[in-house]
């Protein structure tokens, strides 16, 4: 047994994760064309689909409460993920990566958000288990992280804007090399490392937030690792329209505030996990359909 969990389980998960992987690697290996959006949503729905079945497989073996803790941490940690999407795109379009070269770069940084994953869950639970303060900590976090949200929505700005790209990409931008219309080693190397910083940024966010909703070492790292699977081709699938979702921070950051509230108070008052799915899905919800309902404003165009 490992944190209560069989060892074959662990096993087992890790076999699955590795097939899917594999099939990913394979089925969206990147072409000198664009990646069809129906191929991209179709293995989106069944990476959610078989996600789903693992959730009824822990009902089946670890029962009710597991089964909804393990949906809840998918829903956050695949609704928080989308704001990563912002950055992995306002990345790729400055600095005009090919579809072959942006499938090599995520494959990449899928590869070391697991590992990162693995990390941060064992050291944040084993935290919350010897010192029961560390919760405040992690509330803390959390509502430093939906303000910030709130403050800079992390939308794709416009590439050709030097002023509109993060300080880190200019870094980038000034250290590369090109090799005609591919980037060169250096460049693409710089541009996993970028990856894998913002994963880890998004880690320090989203790790809290699903150890907010349970403190079972397997429910909280299947849920992250399932997520992270569908990220790839959720890009590809959503970043020709991305940006209509530009009031998705909204609902992110209050998904982030409720979350670190339910921490913060998690002594006095205890949510059901029932209620914190719920609350999860309303906000998602209201959010993505205000996104769409609610025309942009547009620029002012100087004469």
């Amino acid at each position: 047994m490992i944190e209560g969990t069989p060892v074959s389980s662990w096993i087992g998960f890790h076999i699955v994760v590795l097939l899917l992987l594999l099939a990913d690697m394979f089925l969206l290996q990147g072409k000198s064309h664009k990646l069809p959006a129906r191929l991209a949503w179709g293995w989106t729905i069944f990476l959610a689909v078989f996600a789903g079945a693992f959730a009824f497989w822990i009902l089946r073996t670890q029962g009710h409460q597991p089964a909804l803790e393990f949906v809840s941490g998918y829903l956050i940690e695949t609704s928080l993920s989308v704001d990563n999407l912002f950055v992995f795109l306002l990345l790729f379009r400055s600095f005009s990566l090919r579809p072959e070269d942006q499938h090599r770069a995520l494959l990449w940084g899928i590869g070391g958000a697991i590992l990162m994953r693995a990390l941060f869950i064992a050291g944040g639970v084993s935290l919350l288990q010897r010192f029961d303060w560390i919760q405040y900590v992690f509330g803390g976090v959390l509502l430093f992280a939906a303000l910030r949200l709130l403050r800079h929505p992390a939308e794709a700005a416009d590439p050709s804007s030097p002023e509109a790209r993060p300080a880190w990409i200019r870094w980038i931008e000034s250290r590369s090399a090109s090799q005609g219309s591919r980037p060169g080693l250096r460049t693409f190397l710089l541009i996993v490392l970028a990856v894998e910083i913002s994963d880890l940024i998004f880690a320090l966010d989203s790790i809290p937030a699903v150890l907010a909703v349970t403190r079972r070492p397997f429910i909280a790292y299947t849920s992250n690792i399932f997520a992270i699977l569908g990220l790839r081709s959720l890009f590809f699938a959503v970043s020709g329209f991305l940006d209509r979702f530009r009031l998705l921070h909204y609902g992110l950051a209050a998904i982030l505030a409720f979350v670190a509230l339910k921490m913060l108070a998690a002594h006095w008052i205890s949510i059901p996990v029932t209620v914190s799915l719920g609350v999860i899905l309303a906000i998602l919800a209201v959010a993505a359909t205000l996104s769409l309902v609610i025309p942009a404003k547009r620029k002012a165009v100087s004469r």
